[in-house]
Order: C-alpha cells, then sequence, then structure tokens
C-alpha cells in the first residue's frame, strides 16, 4: 500500500516525514527494512560516514580506486529497492564516501538487475585530496551542505548518494526541496539542522546509550525503533518513531542527542549556523517531542574539510596482573620493559594501570587487574617484534601471575585526523542529476563569522543554602559525550528544574576539571543552554590526533559523560 504523505511539488504536504536508518558504517542492518514496512515515511536518510570511517575508505581506496564507499549500503537495497519504490520513498544517503559516483554507478547496476527504474544521483566536489595537503594525507574532504541533494530530488531523483556532507545535510537537503526554502530561510533551515542532528545517530534519539536507561522498562531498550521527523514548513518539527517498535522518544532522549558531539551554543554548518539556545522541546504525546523556535543565522564563509594521514605505527599489550601486590607487580613488570626498550626506545611509550581488582574477589577475573602498554613511533620496527619480543620473553622472568589478554601482535599503522577550514568559493559543490547533468552550487552569499556567544545572561536563581550529601552527580543529572577530532563534548543536563538552579551555578569549568582529572591541564569552555537545562563542555585535545590515533583509554570520548556522572558531589538533599 502506497502510504506517501507528499503532494506535487506544487503543492507541498504540510509535513514532511524523515526516517534514518543508520547511525554508522555498520550498524543495524535490517533497519533499512524495518523503516520501510513499519510504517509511512517520505524519505529515508542513512548517515555511514564519521572521521574514522574516512580513514577505513582511505585505506580501502588505496588497494582499489574503484572503491572507497559503504558496501553495505548497496546490500541493504538490494533487498529494500523495490520496496522503497513501491512505497514512493525516496532515499538520501552519503554511503558514497570517498567515491559517490562510482556508488551512483553500483545503484544504477543494481536497479537494472533487479528490474526496478530508479532515478540515481550524487553530490560532489567534497574531495579536496588534490589541494596539495602533503603525501601522508590520505583522505581530504571538506563538509558540504544540503543544497546539492535538494537539487538532485527537484530533479526527480530516488536515490541520493553523496559524498563527505554534514550529517544534517540528510535533512535539510530534502527539507528545502520539499518545502521550497532557499538560502535565506535561516530560521527554517535551522530547525532542519536540528532535526537532522536529533536523526542522525539512528537509535541514539529512541533510548540508545541513554544515560537515565535505568529507569526505563528493559524490554523496551531491547531493540529500539529508529527515529523520524515530521518537519513542518517552518522548520519546526515532531520527533518520534514508528508506532509499536521499541524504544522511546521524549524529552530526555531527544536533549541527550541534541548535545552529543556539539562545540556550543552556535552549531555551525554550511546552509545555517543553528542557534542551539534558542531549541525548545515539549513532550507532544507517548513517544512524540515537538521542537520549535530554533533560530538561524548566517553560516560561516568558510567549510570545515577533515583530513586523515598515517600518524605512524602503534602496538599494544595489556599484562594481567592478580591478587596481592598489584602496584609492585606492576612497577616491576614496568621497569623490566623499560630497561628491554632503552636500547632504541619509540617515540611515544604509554603505561596505564587498570585498578579493576576487587579484594577477596570470588572469581580470578574479578581479582585481576590490567596494565596496558601503548606504543607509537614513525618506524614499524621500533614498535614490533622490538616489543611483542620483549614482552614475551618476560613471560618467566617477571611478576607471579604473568600473562597477558592476547599474545603480543606486530603492531599496525594509526592514523590521525585534523580538520582545516577552507574558503568556500574553492569547494566546487556539485550535483549531478538522474539525467547526467552537472549543476554546481554556489557558496552562500551571505555570511557570518563563526563567533561564541557571550556569557549567558538566563542563568536561573542559585539553589539556596542548605544540607547537602556527598551522592554521584548522575543521580540529579543526564550526560552524553562525543569526539570532534582531538577534542571531545560532554553535555550534561539536570532532570528537573531545581536541579537545574543548582547545576548551572555549581558546575563551572573548574568544578568540572576537578571532576574529571585528565581534564586538569587542558583548555575546556563551558556554554549554557538554558532551554534545554544543560550546560556544554568542549574539552580541547583531550582525544590527542583522534579517534585513530587511539590516543587514549577510551579513544572517543563515549564515556566521558558517564565518568562524571559517577563522580561524587556535594548534592543539596531538597534535591535528591
Amino acid at each position: 500500500m502506497d502510504r506517501r504523505h507528499s503532494a506535487p511539488a506544487h503543492h507541498p504536504a504540510p509535513v514532511l516525514r524523515v526516517g534514518n536508518a543508520s547511525g554508522f558504517y555498520g550498524d543495524r542492518f535490517d533497519a533499512m527494512r524495518d523503516m520501510l514496512t513499519d510504517g509511512p515515511l517520505d524519505i529515508l536518510t542513512g548517515d555511514y560516514l564519521a572521521e574514522l570511517t574516512m580513514l577505513i575508505l582511505g585505506r580501502d581506496r588505496l588497494k582499489n580506486p574503484g572503491l572507497g564507499y559503504a558496501k553495505t549500503f548497496l546490500r541493504q537495497l538490494e533487498e529494500c529497492l523495490g520496496l522503497a519504490r513501491d512505497r514512493q520513498v525516496r532515499i538520501v544517503a552519503n554511503a558514497g564516501g570517498l567515491n559517490p559516483a562510482a556508488l551512483a554507478d553500483a545503484v544504477r547496476a543494481l536497479a537494472d538487475r533487479l528490474g526496478v527504474p530508479t532515478r540515481v544521483a550524487h553530490v560532489e566536489g567534497d574531495d579536496l585530496l588534490a589541494h596539495g595537503w602533503g603525501p601522508d594525507v590520505i583522505t581530504a574532504n571538506a563538509y558540504l551542505g544540503g543544497a546539492g541533494i535538494a537539487e538532485c530530488l527537484r530533479a526527480g531523483a530516488d536515490v541520493v548518494v553523496t559524498g563527505r556532507v554534514t550529517d544534517a545535510a540528510l535533512v535539510t537537503g530534502p527539507a528545502a526541496a520539499h518545502f521550497g526554502w532557499d538560502p535565506g530561510d535561516l530560521d527554517a533551515l535551522a530547525g532542519a539542522v536540528v532535526a537532522g542532528h536529533v536523526l542522525e545517530c539512528g537509535t541514539q534519539a529512541t533510548g540508545g546509550n541513554y544515560a537515565l536507561f535505568a529507569g526505563i522498562d528493559a524490554r523496551t531498550l531491547r531493540r529500539p525503533g529508529f527515529p523520524l521527523a515530521e518537519i513542518h514548513a517552518d522548520g519546526t518539527c515532531v520527533i518520534t518513531k514508528h508506532e509499536g517498535t521499541g524504544g522511546l522518544v521524549d524529552v530526555g532522549t531527544v536533549t541527550a542527542q541534541l548535545l552529543y558531539e556539539t562545540g556550543g551554543a552556535r552549531y555551525a554548518g554550511p546552509d545555517v549556523t543553528a542557534r542551539l539556545d534558542t531549541v525548545r522541546l515539549d513532550q507532544d504525546g507517548p513517544d512524540r517531542v515537538r521542537i520549535s523556535g530554533v533560530r538561524g543565522e548566517a553560516p560561516p564563509p568558510s567549510l570545515k574539510a577533515g583530513l586523515n594521514r598515517v600518524g605512524g605505527w602503534r602496538n599494544e599489550v595489556v599484562f594481567v596482573l592478580t591478587g596481592l601486590d598489584i602496584e609492585a607487580k606492576a612497577r616491576l613488570l614496568q621497569d623490566q620493559l623499560e630497561d628491554a626498550l632503552s636500547a632504541d626506545r619509540p617515540a611515544d611509550v604509554r603505561w596505564e594501570l587498570a585498578r579493576t581488582e576487587h579484594s577477596d574477589g570470588d572469581t580470578e577475573e574479578r581479582a585481576s587487574a590490567y596494565l596496558r602498554l601503548v606504543v607509537r613511533d614513525g618506524d614499524p620496527a621500533k614498535v614490533g617484534r622490538a616489543v611483542s619480543g620483549a614482552a614475551v620473553e618476560l613471560a618467566l622472568a617477571s611478576y607471579p601471575g604473568f600473562h597477558v589478554t592476547a599474545p603480543p601482535g606486530k603492531g599496525a599503522p594509526y592514523g590521525v585526523f585534523e580538520a582545516e577550514y577552507v574558503d568556500a568559493s574553492a569547494v566546487t559543490h556539485t550535483a549531478v542529476l538522474p539525467d547526467g547533468r552537472r549543476v554546481e552550487i554556489p557558496p552562500a552569499v551571505r555570511t557570518r563569522v563563526l563567533e561564541p556567544l557571550p556569557a549567558a545572561a538566563r542563568l536561573p536563581e542559585p539553589w539556596p543554602a542548605g544540607p547537602t550529601r556527598s551522592v554521584p552527580l548522575g543521580l540529579i543529572a543526564g550526560a552524553r559525550s562525543g569526539d570532534k577530532g582531538g577534542d571531545a563534548n560532554v553535555g550534561v543536563w539536570a532532570r528537573s528544574d531545581d536541579a537545574w538552579r543548582w547545576l548551572a551555578h555549581e558546575l563551572t569549568v573548574d568544578r568540572f576539571r576537578a571532576l574529571l582529572p585528565e581534564t586538569a591541564e587542558l583548555a575546556v569552555v563551558r556554554d549554557v543552554l538554558p532551554n534545554l537545562r544543560a550546560l556544554n563542555f568542549t574539552v580541547r585535545g583531550i582525544l590527542g590526533e583522534g579517534v585513530g590515533a587511539r590516543a587514549r583509554f577510551d579513544p572517543q570520548g563515549k564515556a566521558l559523560g558517564e565518568w562524571l556522572r559517577s563522580r561524587y558531589a556535594e548534592i543539596p538533599e531538597a534535591l535528591l
């Protein structure tokens, strides 16, 4: 049955239903089929790209210049293309990665083989590798906006694949095409950016990875449904999911996703800069959250470009320390290996002792701690056999109970991510339409240099003094964190208005650093989002050279928020 809501272009339907079926390359394979069969949609999007994914695709392209795209997308289409065309759902995905033209050709060949007439278009121009970044750079891609996608959809495309676009562009493009927005409709575009940011990570908007999951029926969260946005002509929307699917959509789950991987109250993109401090969320019924009030400003004159290069070679050994004298065992092993490596020491040697053992542990694993050795160098020989051999040779000559979690390896290359900024006029953003015509998308005429907002003046009245209790911060606050290159963000929101009065004044940058000692020597920026009862902290450099470099235990900063929530603070008893 055709349940498409869209009307002809000159009379657009008042609501555009945009769903998501992928938050990363490797997400739930059958999500595309589920989203097409579980309820009505107009547009189905898929986000397959991340900084690490671009590095992986870059290595694929080095092996075979015809690759460089997300192959999973083709396998999903093989099952679902006919279904999508029967239901007149158009598909927009950034699965093209480093080679959107090749993926578009592969989709056409698939459609011909399946006997499903399909108009395929793609967006290109993001690839800046030829701009002379240096011999070790293997990917260089600008983050394009949604205007090229809109051009493809206006030309009648059924499937649009792109290279590197902003995650939100997968929604701003379809919305602009459907409602006829032009680049000056900044508030409407900003509303679509916010909708796109909520959808981009799939089930993170419907209860996945949710800090406050403990208060939800576990059966609900076993298989969360993927989210969708009902977008209106003014850019307002309702975030929801197909009826009867798992998970939940409430103000908390949407707040959590809004705070994910943001860098401040001004959320900049090629189409518009969305003011996150203007976002208003309201529960609009079961599993429905209305987003309104979003203001937009002109985009910055430059585009972000993500560069991945081979940073060197890396090796890792994890030693298991069991029972008594953990510190002494770690010290003995560290001294022995440091001596063994001293003749030709790798450029970067890091040790981390994780005291995971329990006193009088009732299983061997619960009685054990872990000592992690990570080495890096530009010379593979310095991190390969030299390190693994030194570790193995200590097997009968070191601490009692010596063993490792896995046999030491020969080392592997690691990647480094860098963010650069290029003038938008230097990027040839091109829509390649279903009939092969190429349309160049001009950069924004009206721009605004991105500046941080001044300190928020709309802080609530401080919570009055009174008795306190030392308890985990997470009893009154949720959090979500993630990576932005070498930086990480930690978004924290209060669970009530009263808790917000306390949090807004007490969780300062200094207090944040004290709670998370790893950030003590780093630059930390705090942004206040009063409408969300939230604070966003950007921690500069905590992830080193990005996820590909794996500079720390949690290389993408995904659990920084949960670490913060576990830390004890003196919280007013009246809030508990």
